[in-house]
């Protein structure tokens, strides 16, 4: 007697397979069984979704392919996992096999059923050897002797988080102690429950060592050292692997990670974390596009699980959702946490602006600001200098025949990295040596326009020349960046530099924005923050207005030390517009003003979070084509209201015409936009759901055999 499965696994994009194949096995298999199974000439890694009693209609044994085998040793994945899952690729239109297969360790989906039992087995010697000692519980359910005290803004945000049922959203200050109220929810909840775990999310890979440091010192001597681990795109294939063993199988307490950690699968789940919940860089850009934070509130609700946001900016979207009850509104989904002061009574820093319209062309460092750096560096403290753009210089021309450095492949221009003389695009990675002459009519004179940190950086060593260290050593500025931390180690090298007070200056980009603890930094700068004022994205001044409120935290954040000092703490921009609201909200440091604001008009405007938008992208050889293709879809779209009940949800949903993206060609490939917009969620999700079909059929006609893909992106944060 078979047994037929369905088995979730990785299916081709828009192969039309979206959901689970049909095997047989011998034996039965509880659903979320790992399983090996043939597809086309390849055995891969599936997944048991479900047994039914009866194959298919028309199936036969004879015509349905068996399991090839089990992976003994791991057991089942939870039933809250896969409801995840399934709720995932439907909501953001991905095929099932594909969010599921792709939440998996890499190495899980490519080793052999004897390969993984040996892994387990070694796992379980390592598992059966004698543990190492460890400190004794603290009293009263502290998690360590070095449990910090909690101040009463921390106490009482603490108290409303185990009153009430949530989700929550804490919204304190730069430097209010954030993550200590994380440490010591966790804390409480370990403590509890033996067999609860407790997930915390980051948005960037560069904040995981940190916030791993300090939890390992607070919980590895209770727990174990395998009680903490952490899952991130850069760890090695085999450290997520044994990191995701560790969680999957209950030995891991607490799971740090980005965003990739929301589907980690950790049966006792009961704590969500998502610091600094605001960030873009929740929200998947490839395959399929999930937004971990609004997953993290889906999967909490799933597993019984609370769910803390939390952020001294936090997302219109959040803000709005976490809004009080009033007599004319019943309130938001989420209850607002408010921790409003710094940790120590310490102040918040004095933002200065700089109107650059009144300084000389070309001027990158205004005199004040300059010569409130030096101010600094007298003194012994350090200054932040912040600059969203790497590289020497973003472009480089030719003042004789107006050559510019354009990549020969994207709609970008290729920036100027002075350290290695290349030019390189940060689109496609195409990558040449600085040319010795303009290729265009052969001038010598080419130069470099506009700033990068690069450039930044060596300007200000320039300006800096004779200014000394109060122990009379040079100054020292050091630049944070993606291309100064490519080798591995060298972002924490170069943070323990700023932590030792070895550098008087750091220069960077938004890596250093957010989520660092720089105890000695008491000014900030924004050099150019203009850039995003008058964007054609909606979203710009939030991103723009949560940077520069970030970076502005880094600075007198020890209280102690900026008293000490007899100093305070500043924010310094640059900018031609220093009357505009964005700027006059930041000196304030009142994140509800700003928001506020900006809700208003997008509530007139009719954006979100008062309306709901997904894009559909296309990308092809030519934009003709790819824009045709969406155009097609679209005029396809009316006959689904022959289907019942679409003809309603049709009325609801408008659909825009086809235009390039603002980066129009990437890799030698053009793409195309399609915004598609409704005042309803659930009619938007129907009617994307039923036009799939459509999409599929479109791009198998003839007319439109230059596509090359095509997706759909539900919630974008760029448009």
């Amino acid at each position: 007697m078979s047994h037929w499965l369905q088995v979730a696994v990785q299916t081709p994009a828009h192969s039309g397979v979206a959901g689970p194949l049909t095997y047989r096995n011998a034996l039965p298999l509880a659903p979320g069984t790992l399983v090996r199974v043939p597809l086309g000439t390849r055995e891969v890694l599936g997944i048991v979704w479900a047994e039914v009693e009866h194959p298919p209609e028309g199936w036969s044994e004879a015509t349905t392919r068996l399991v090839a085998g089990t992976l003994e040793g791991v057991p089942p994945l939870s039933a809250g996992w896969r409801s995840l899952v399934a709720f995932a690729a439907a909501y953001y239109q991905r095929a099932l096999g594909e969010v599921a297969l792709a939440a998996l360790p890499p190495q899980l989906r490519d080793l052999s059923t004897v390969q993984l039992a040996r892994r387990m087995k070694a796992r379980a010697r390592k598992a059966a050897a004698p543990p190492a000692p460890a400190e004794a519980s603290a009293p009263d359910g502290q998690a360590s002797s070095n449990s910090i005290a909690l101040n009463d803004q921390q106490t009482l945000a603490l108290q409303q988080f185990h009153s009430k049922p949530g989700p929550f959203l804490l919204f304190g200050a730069t430097g209010s102690g954030k993550t200590e109220v994380y440490l010591h929810a966790v804390a409480e909840l370990l403590a509890r429950d033996p067999a609860a775990q407790a997930l915390v999310m980051v948005p960037e890979i560069n904040l995981t060592p940190q916030l791993e440091a300090r939890f390992r010192s607070r919980f590895c001597a209770l727990y174990g050292e395998d009680a903490v681990v952490s899952l991130h795109s850069g760890m090695t294939n085999p450290q997520r692997l044994k990191s995701w063993l560790a969680a999957h199988g209950g030995a891991a307490r607490i799971v740090l990670g980005t965003r990739m950690a929301v589907f980690a699968s950790m049966p006792g789940l009961k704590l969500i974390v998502v610091d600094e919940e605001h960030d873009p860089s929740y929200k998947q850009q490839e395959g399929a596009r999930y937004s971990a934070r609004d997953l993290a509130i889906y999967r909490g609700r799933l597993d019984g699980a609370k769910v803390l946001l939390g952020s001294a900016t936090p997302s219109l979207e959040s803000w709005h959702h976490s809004r009080p009850a009033t007599a004319d509104d019943p309130g938001g989904r989420y209850l607002r946490l408010a921790m409003p002061g710094r940790i120590g009574n310490g102040g918040f820093a004095k933002v200065r602006r700089v109107d650059m319209n009144h300084q000389p062309m070309k001027t990158v460092f205004s005199p004040p600001l300059l010569d409130a750096i030096r101010q600094r560096i007298a003194r012994g403290e350090q200054a932040m200098v912040f600059l969203n753009r790497r590289g020497y210089a973003p472009v480089l021309h030719c003042a004789d025949c107006g050559w510019k450095s354009e990549c020969p492949h994207c709609s970008a221009f290729r920036v100027f990295h002075k350290i290695d003389r290349t030019l390189r695009c940060h689109h496609c990675g195409f990558t040449e040596r600085v040319p010795r002459a303009c290729p265009a009519c052969g001038n010598i004179d080419i130069a470099p326009l506009g700033r990068g940190t690069e450039r930044l950086e060596e300007h200000l060593a320039e300006l800096l020349e004779g200014v000394t260290r109060p122990d009379g050593t040079p100054v020292r500025i050091v630049r944070i960046d993606a291309d100064t931390t490519r080798l591995k180690g060298a972002l924490e090298s170069q943070l323990a530099q700023v932590h030792s007070g070895e550098v008087d200056v750091l220069v960077g980009t938004q890596m250093i924005a957010k989520g660092h603890d720089f105890r000695r930094i008491t000014l900030v700068a924004a050099i150019n923050p203009d850039g995003a004022l008058f964007s054609s994205d909606f979203r710009a001044p939030e991103r723009l207005f949560s940077l520069l409120m970030q970076s502005a935290g880094r600075a007198g954040r020890d209280a102690a030390f900026v008293a000490a000092q007899d100093s305070a703490s500043e924010m310094w921009i640059q900018t031609f517009h220093p009357a505009h609201p964005l700027f006059e909200a930041l000196k304030q440091h009142d994140y509800p003003a700003f928001a506020g604001r900006e809700l208003r008009e997008r509530e007139v405007a009719g954006m979100p979070p008062f309306s709901f938008q997904a894009l559909v992208r296309a990308e092809a050889r030519t934009q003709e084509v790819a824009q045709a293709f969406l155009n097609a879809a679209s005029a396809a779209a009316p006959a689904l209201a022959a289907q019942p009940g679409l003809g309603a949800v049709l009325a609801r949903v408008t659909r825009y015409g086809a235009v390039p993206m603002s980066l129009q060609r990437v890799a030698n490939v053009e793409r195309a936009q399609m915004l598609i917009e409704s005042d309803s969620r659930m009619a938007l999700q129907r009617f994307l759901a039923a036009w799939q079909d459509v999409l599929r059929q479109t791009r198998a006609q003839p007319a439109h055999k230059g596509l090359i893909r095509w997706a759909v992106d539900v919630d974008p944060l760029a448009i």
